[in-house]
């Protein structure tokens, strides 16, 4: 599956998942999972759809255990931005931290949270600064 597939459907996942509300998605039950499977507008996949339910009730037991799940996805990171230094040869799709973070989110119930899609959100949050250096933004980050 390919980031531009899924993100063009976006805006209708954001519909029909209550606006990534992680307690309604949660409370889904089998008329809901059907209800997603026949709408054209997602991915319909039955795995993927029990999993995002299943997510958001780890997710919120990740929030109950730590307060916030941003306070737990952190620790991964030391609570500071990992500072790396690529170049154009050497760039990566996953590291330790990203390995560690996704064997602790299947421990935890998490699924379809492979190393790469951990690395993925630890880019997506700041948790790691991948900008080459060679690139304007590098030195603002890397402070």
């Amino acid at each position: 599956m390919s980031w531009d597939t899924v993100l063009k459907k976006r805006a209708r996942y954001r519909e029909v998942l209550d606006g990534f509300d992680p307690e309604k998605v949660a409370r889904y039950d089998k008329r809901k999972v059907r209800e997603l499977l026949r709408d054209a507008g997602i991915i319909r996949n039955r795995l993927k759809i029990d999993a995002t339910i299943g997510n958001a009730r780890a997710f919120l037991e990740v929030q109950k255990e730590f307060g916030r799940f941003d306070t737990y996805i952190w620790r991964f990171v030391g609570g500071q931005p990992k500072q790396n230094a690529w170049k154009p040869t050497n760039a990566s799709r996953k590291d330790p931290e990203s390995d560690v973070l996704s064997k602790d989110l299947q421990k935890r119930g998490f699924r379809f949270v492979g190393s790469t899609i951990c690395y993925a959100l630890m880019q997506a949050t700041g948790m790691v600064n991948d900008h080459l250096v060679s690139c304007f933004r590098y030195p603002e980050l890397s402070k």
